[in-house]
C-alpha cells in the first residue's frame, strides 16, 4: 500500500511539474509581447534591452492608432470575421440539418467529405480560389475575403453541428411537424434553441479562424483600405528593420477581440466542447 501511495504521489508531482512547464511555455510569449509594447525603444534594442519595462509607456499604442491605419485594419478584420461567422452559422446549420434529418442518395459520402474538405491545406487552394474570385471581380474586397474564408469554416462547422443535431430527440421535431411547422420552422424553433452550446462553439471557431487567417488575406488583398490585422502587422517591418514596440502593441490589440468573445460566451463554449467530447 505504501508503494502504491508513493507511486501516486510521484505521478501527481510529475503531472503538476509538467503543467507548470507548459503553463510557463504558453504564458512567456504573451508576457514578452505585452512587456515589449510598454517599453521605450532604448529598452528594446541593443545592450540596454530589459526583461521588463522600467518606465512603462503607451507611446507604441499611440503610434499605431495615430501614425498608422491600424484602426482601419481592425475594422476590416471585424467586418470580415463577423460576416464569416454569421454566414458560417447559417450555412452550417442548414447543411447539418439536411444531413442529420433528410434521406437522400450520397448523404453519408457528403458527410464524410466535409471533414476531408476541411483537412485540405489552404496552400493548395489559394490559386484556384484566386482564379474564382478574379472571375467574380472580388479580388481586393472584403466580400471576396469573406467568401474565401467560408471554404474552411463551413465544412468543419457543419460537421460539428451534425453530431449535435442528431442528438436532438426526433420526437420533438415530429411533434412540431404534426402541429403544422415546416422543416425550416422546426430547425429554427426546435433544433437551434436546443443546440445553443454547439452554436457558441461554432461561432467562436469561425470568428477566430477568420480573425487570425493570414495566407488568403495576404494573397487576395492588395490595397491598404482592405487589409486585415494579420497582414497589417507587416507594416511594422521595413526592409530589415523591425519596429518591435508598435508591432507588439498591435499584436496585443489584435488578441483582444477573440479573448473578449471567449470571455463573453465562456459558459456556452465550455459546455459545447464538453458535450461534443461526450457525444463524439
Amino acid at each position: 500500500m505504501a508503494s502504491i501511495a508513493q507511486s501516486r504521489r510521484v505521478a501527481k508531482a510529475t503531472g503538476n511539474t509538467l503543467l507548470v512547464v507548459f503553463l510557463v511555455w504558453t504564458l512567456v510569449p504573451f508576457y514578452w509581447m505585452v512587456a515589449t509594447s510598454l517599453k521605450k525603444d532604448k529598452e528594446i534594442y541593443g545592450f540596454e534591452a530589459t526583461l521588463y519595462p522600467h518606465r512603462p509607456t503607451l507611446e507604441s499604442y499611440r503610434r499605431i492608432f495615430v501614425q498608422t491605419p491600424f484602426a482601419k485594419y481592425v475594422r476590416n478584420s471585424t467586418v470580415v470575421s463577423v460576416g464569416t461567422t454569421l454566414l458560417s452559422l447559417a450555412l452550417a446549420s442548414l447543411g447539418a440539418y439536411a444531413l442529420a434529418r433528410l434521406r437522400f442518395p450520397g448523404r453519408n459520402v457528403i458527410a464524410r467529405g466535409l471533414i476531408f474538405t476541411y483537412l485540405v491545406p489552404p496552400s493548395l487552394l489559394f490559386i484556384p480560389l484566386f482564379a474564382v474570385l478574379s472571375t467574380l471581380s472580388l479580388i481586393d474586397t472584403r466580400s471576396g475575403l469573406t467568401l474565401a474564408y467560408l471554404g474552411f469554416t463551413v465544412p468543419f462547422c457543419t460537421w460539428l453541428l451534425l453530431g449535435y443535431f442528431r442528438s436532438v430527440p426526433l420526437e420533438l421535431e415530429e411533434a412540431a411537424l404534426v402541429d403544422g411547422c415546416s422543416r425550416l420552422g422546426a430547425l429554427v424553433r426546435i433544433i437551434l434553441p436546443m443546440s445553443l452550446p454547439a452554436l457558441a462553439v461554432v461561432a467562436f471557431f469561425a470568428f477566430t479562424q477568420a480573425w487570425n487567417e493570414f495566407l488568403y488575406a495576404n494573397v487576395f488583398v492588395n490595397s491598404v483600405d482592405v487589409r486585415t490585422v494579420t497582414t497589417g502587422l507587416t507594416l511594422f517591418i521595413v526592409e530589415d528593420v523591425f519596429f518591435w514596440g508598435p508591432m507588439m502593441a498591435a499584436s496585443c490589440m489584435a488578441t483582444l477581440p477573440p479573448l473578449i468573445l471567449y470571455l463573453v460566451f465562456q459558459r456556452w463554449v465550455v459546455k459545447g466542447l464538453t458535450l461534443g467530447a461526450v457525444k463524439g
